[in-house]
């Protein structure tokens, strides 16, 4: 038994500081970026078009946008698709997934961001940050997988909503009624599907 205790004992302060570092890691990713979206929100000379390529130049190398199109669909619809379907699906959702990451950007009034406790889920790190108003707040939650080009977002929580369960939700709906082209025609169209609302909480 004591040597049971001692093994754990081990095995814990072994592994302790390589959970602490991914905490750091997946926190100093998160602020980092976070904190140079919000120079360029408060950056009034910069023109709407500039400014939103900036930030897509920022975002784009963290997260995972293939993983996130196939999750969307899920293992139930993603295999039924050809190669050809996969890929141009994987690029309308990108472009509809920044589209509407953009379009939430814009209610950005000077909030205040803080940043939580990232939370080790296994080989995933979640990672909590709060939106403060004056009158409210909004919780919004990194979701990370350790890829092998490093930390990787693979979702996203919004008011405790999942950005790809909502999307899958939506996706399918359409395929339940309709087929592969029937998606990604409305894929192509303005404001056929959407990531959820922010819900505020009154702070």
């Amino acid at each position: 038994m004591r040597q049971l205790i001692t093994l754990t004992l081990f095995v814990f302060f072994c592994i302790s500081p390589a959970v602490a570092d991914e905490r750091s890691e997946v926190s100093e990713l998160v602020q980092t970026n976070i904190n140079a979206i919000v120079v360029l929100l408060q950056d009034e000379t910069l023109d709407k078009s500039s400014r939103n390529q900036q930030i897509i130049d920022i975002v784009t190398p963290i997260f995972n946008y293939q993983t996130m199109a196939k999750l969307s669909l899920g293992k139930k619809h993603w295999p039924t698709l050809s190669p050809k379907q996969q890929e141009e699906f994987s690029e309308l959702f990108v472009k509809r997934l920044q589209q509407s990451y953009l379009e939430k950007l814009d209610i950005y009034t000077d909030e205040k961001v803080l940043f939580g406790e990232p939370e080790v889920l296994g080989n995933k790190i979640h990672a909590p940050t709060t939106l403060i108003a004056k009158d409210s707040q909004i919780e919004i939650t990194y979701k990370f997988y350790r890829s092998q080009q490093g930390w990787k977002i693979y979702d996203v929580e919004i008011g405790g909503v999942s950005v790809i369960q909502t999307y899958r939700s939506q996706f399918d709906g359409v395929l339940s009624k309709g087929s592969v082209d029937d998606l990604l025609d409305k894929l192509k169209s303005d404001g056929e599907f959407s990531i959820p609302e922010p819900e505020k909480v009154q702070g």
